[in-house]
């Protein structure tokens, strides 16, 4: 497994996606090999009319692979970027307006307490070895 050069990358892919939460924690993406991701915005979004709803924004980490520069320990984890937030009735969550990039073989996951109460967006790049 190689960790792709940002810099000459051979394509930029733009895109979206989005998701009617279950109630247990999702793979939603999962990167493959050669390819980065980027992820540009999440957005959550309460769909109950009456009720605030949780939400959990996960992302497992594979196995990590040599940067220059970078001494990488640990890894195969899984690592919460939000955990048991609670988004008000009918309201939307900017969970992430910082872009983020997730190598190969690492996995955006997320769950709401209750299924099919919260939509999840996000924005995105692929950046293509």
């Amino acid at each position: 497994m190689a960790n792709p050069n940002i810099v000459a990358v051979a394509t930029i892919e733009g895109g979206s996606l989005g998701w009617n939460l279950t109630d247990s924690l999702a793979d939603l993406v999962t990167v493959a090999n050669e390819y980065i991701l980027k992820i540009n915005r999440i957005v959550a979004t309460n769909v109950d009319g009456g009720s605030a709803m949780d939400l959990d924004v996960a992302v497992t980490i594979g196995a990590p692979t040599a940067m220059t520069g970078v001494t990488v320990t640990g890894g195969d984890a899984t690592t919460y970027l939000a955990s048991t937030i609670s988004i008000p009735a009918d309201a939307s969550l900017v969970v992430l307006d910082t872009p983020i990039y997730l190598r190969e073989t690492d996995i955006l996951k997320a769950k709401g307490s209750t299924a099919a109460k919260i939509d999840l967006f996000i924005s995105f790049e692929v950046l293509i070895d």
